[in-house]
């Protein structure tokens, strides 16, 4: 008997220093999380989003500025194997669990139907488990939920997101007021892109300016949380974006400010016609002062007040007689 005494002590103290030392890796791993956050809180989230025609699944080629690659989007309203109108004509998807939902839907399906029907027998998600057992099966039941929550909210997100359509978008605003930096974007890009039809689209200096003026004029809006002033400079996808962003930010008592941009470099990674919309996917690598503040204070909660340097990939997209607008935003890897 003491024996049996002996190793069940041995292995509950075991348990218990297994679950100490998962609750410190969590929380260390949280303000590492929270940082990561932090210091993406600039316009677009540190996310790749928007849209690139019938490109957006195509990765734009590597440049000087941004030699690597760039992530896929995170967010998009463009369906796979289609153009920027695609989600009112794509067949609709089966859901989640059902036929349309794949491999990984089948299987989340499959462990959370176990999983209700051990909590309706008494059992738990993953009844008969105990001592350390438990606590693995604890911390599997809680990632297989999250999971599961993350699969649903992404394909409602999917399902229900409303189409991003030019005609929606603001007649007549032209761009913004004259940015006071210059940088050597021109010289560093090249003059022609070529199109699905393979006819150049010419890229002119004037563009450049604008492209340039886009990237000081978005940030500024973004900082002053001015969603009218956004309607002018980008997609109406790309401002839903924004708004679902300023709209965590509010719900967090907090505003980001992003200031001192400065562009530093640019490229020409590909420009194209696509109907009558055309295309110019640029890399750019600029400076900023990225900062997130409590409403109320003022006072600093995230980033900093030193400068720090960015590359990201943007695509604009400009419709007969209008101005270039912000179409996409792609992060660097």
């Amino acid at each position: 008997m003491p024996g049996i005494w002996e190793t069940n002590m041995n292995f509950s103290q075991r348990s218990r220093n297994l679950f100490k030392t998962i609750a410190v890796v969590l929380a260390l791993a949280l303000p590492t999380a929270l940082a990561i956050s932090s210091a993406d809180a600039r316009v677009g989230g540190g996310m790749s989003s928007g849209s690139r025609g019938s490109r957006t699944y195509s990765a734009p080629p590597s440049t000087t500025t941004a030699p690597g690659s760039t992530s896929q989007f995170n967010r998009t309203y463009t369906q796979p194997g289609a153009g920027m109108n695609s989600a009112a004509t794509a067949p609709a998807r089966g859901g989640l669990f059902g036929r349309g939902g794949g491999f990984l839907g089948g299987l989340a399906a499959g462990f959370l139907g176990a999983g209700l029907l051990g909590m309706l027998f008494g059992g738990g998600l993953f009844g008969g488990l105990g001592g350390l057992s438990s606590i693995l099966g604890l911390i599997i039941q809680i990632v297989l939920v999250v999971l599961v929550v993350r699969l649903a909210m992404s394909w409602w997100q999917r399902r229900h997101t409303p189409q991003a359509a030019y005609a929606n978008a603001d007649a007549g605003s032209g761009p913004g007021p004259q940015t006071s930096y210059r940088s050597g974007l021109g010289g560093g890009l090249g003059g022609f892109g070529f199109g699905a039809n393979n006819a150049p689209l010419e890229i002119k200096p004037v563009d450049y300016e604008a492209f340039e003026r886009l990237l000081g004029d978005v940030q500024t809006a973004w900082s002053n949380e001015d969603v009218a002033k956004l309607h002018t400079l980008a997609t109406p996808e790309m401002v839903s974006y924004f708004e679902q962003d300023l709209g965590q930010n509010r719900a967090r008592n907090v505003v980001n400010k992003v200031t001192n941009v400065k562009l530093l470099q640019g490229d020409l990674a590909e420009a194209w016609r696509e109907g009558e919309t055309d295309y110019a996917t640029v890399a750019l690598r600029f400076a900023l002062t990225d900062k997130t503040l409590d409403r109320n204070t003022g006072a600093v909660v995230a980033g900093s007040e030193q400068p720090g340097e960015v590359t990201e990939v943007w695509t604009f997209a400009r419709r007969p007689g209008g101005t270039w607008e912000l179409s996409a935003i792609q992060q660097t890897n």
